[in-house]
């Protein structure tokens, strides 16, 4: 007869238990398994800090810090998305243009933003675009750009809303 056990331990830690320095993706790291108090408990060590394991060892593996999960524009709910789009647009800071036409791009194919046509502004082709609730409407200057630059812009959106969810997850 076997006996299966299940247990449940934290997933890897942030920083090392050795030396208190955070463990950076793709770190190499020992991580194991202590009795501590009548807890079993999970220390995580930085490869290079691994002073070996210490005694009453329950079990040791060594794994690898994974990379940063990224905040992907199209994971997020398009409320939010247009909520950050709308602020974009209330400060009127021309190097933010980038940024708008790429979140326009996003909640148009989230269907959030319709877009109702396009006009010429001072030579420059603009869309025009309306809200699927009627809100709007909004003029976004086309930035016809390169798709290696729409990738760019699309990292540089990912970070402002990876610092928008820390801000939401904080309140």
């Amino acid at each position: 007869m076997s006996v299966l056990l299940e247990y449940q331990f934290r997933q890897l830690g942030k920083t090392c238990a050795g030396t208190g320095r955070p463990l950076a993706p793709g770190q190499d790291v020992v991580s194991i398994l202590v009795e501590r108090g009548g807890e079993i408990v999970r220390l995580d060590y930085a490869r290079d800090a691994w002073p070996g394991p210490p005694k009453g060892t329950i079990g040791q593996w060594k794994c690898q810090v994974p990379p940063a999960a990224e905040v992907n524009a199209s994971r997020i709910d398009p409320e939010l998305l247009l909520q950050f789009f709308e602020q974009l647009l209330e400060t009127a800071n021309p190097a933010h243009d980038r940024l708008l036409y790429v979140l326009s791009l996003y909640l148009l194919q989230r269907r959030r933003l319709k877009l109702e046509g396009t006009r010429i502004i001072d030579d420059v082709a603009c869309l025009e675009l309306i809200g699927s609730r009627g809100e709007g409407p909004y003029v976004i200057r086309d930035q016809q750009l390169p798709e290696d630059e729409v990738r760019r812009t699309q990292g540089e959106l990912n970070r402002h809303l990876s610092e928008l969810g820390a801000r939401t997850d904080a309140a």
